[in-house]
């Protein structure tokens, strides 16, 4: 072989790669990673459930960001919005939760979040403030890890730690917080609930919701997903496309706070 046929070989084998690697980066080029407000959320109805897609928060097209065959779950954005973390399938038929991953949004690495051996199937995943730990809930417990790259099996919450734990869990709305986003009394409606008092409403016929910066509420209604300020103000739709079937679960990244001068 010549010279020049090996420089050939070399320069499309190195094409051929660069091809390959773009196509494990859904976002380039259509979503500022870690500064453009974004939204994941799964969609697909197949058997063993759904894959994750992205969206600008101010609208479009919806981007698919997972393609394995089995299903992803429970997205939650990273405080920075760099990395997504969700709950995997264990089966093709099989639409269960059974793993935790955490993939980085700019360059489609995944890592998996290994729990401890007799911890249950995992039912949800959180981010702590800082973005520097996760927080898996599984049969009922808690399990705290230390974020990507980190490595290291997830250890078990301490009962002192535990309300804050489960903060990172739930849908709290505002800065200070002053409520969380709950199902109704009647579960098809959605409720904010403060430390004291009762549950008000905050929509009917609504479900799923996921705080959106610190002053608005996202939820779904049907396939829509809608946007309502926290204080006066009508809600208003987020007008997506290429939306897959059953569009559920969206989990919200804000955008980059501007670094004060």
């Amino acid at each position: 072989m010549t010279v020049r046929n090996e420089r050939v070989r070399l320069v499309a084998g190195l094409l051929l790669l660069g091809a390959c690697e773009s196509s494990f980066l859904p976002l380039r080029g259509r979503i500022d990673v870690g500064r453009e407000p974004m939204v994941v959320f799964v969609g697909g109805d197949g058997a063993g459930g759904g894959d994750l897609y992205a969206l600008p928060a101010a609208g479009g097209p919806a981007i698919p960001i997972t393609f394995s065959a089995v299903g992803e779950m429970r997205p939650a954005l990273a405080p920075d919005g760099r990395a997504v973390a969700f709950l995997r399938g264990g089966s093709l038929s099989d639409s269960a939760p059974a793993s935790v991953w955490v993939m980085n949004l700019s360059s489609g690495a995944e890592r998996q979040v290994e729990l401890p051996r007799g911890a249950g199937p995992p039912d949800q995943v959180g981010w702590t403030g800082d973005g520097r730990s996760l927080v898996v809930s599984a049969a009922r417990r808690l399990y705290g890890a230390a974020a990507p790259p980190a490595v290291g099996v997830a250890r078990p919450i301490p009962p002192n730690d535990r309300a804050r734990a489960e903060s990172s869990l739930a849908v709290l709305l505002g800065t200070p917080v002053f409520a969380r986003a709950v199902p109704c009394a009647k579960v098809e409606d959605l409720c904010v609930v403060g430390d004291t008092g009762a549950p008000a409403l905050l929509a009917r016929a609504a479900r799923e919701p996921a705080r959106w910066g610190d002053d608005s509420v996202a939820y779904l209604e049907g396939d829509r997903l809608m946007v309502r300020p926290l204080g006066r103000g009508r809600a208003r739709l987020v007008e997506w496309s290429a939306v897959p079937a059953r569009p559920r679960q969206p989990s919200v990244f804000p955008g980059a706070t501007a670094e004060p001068r």
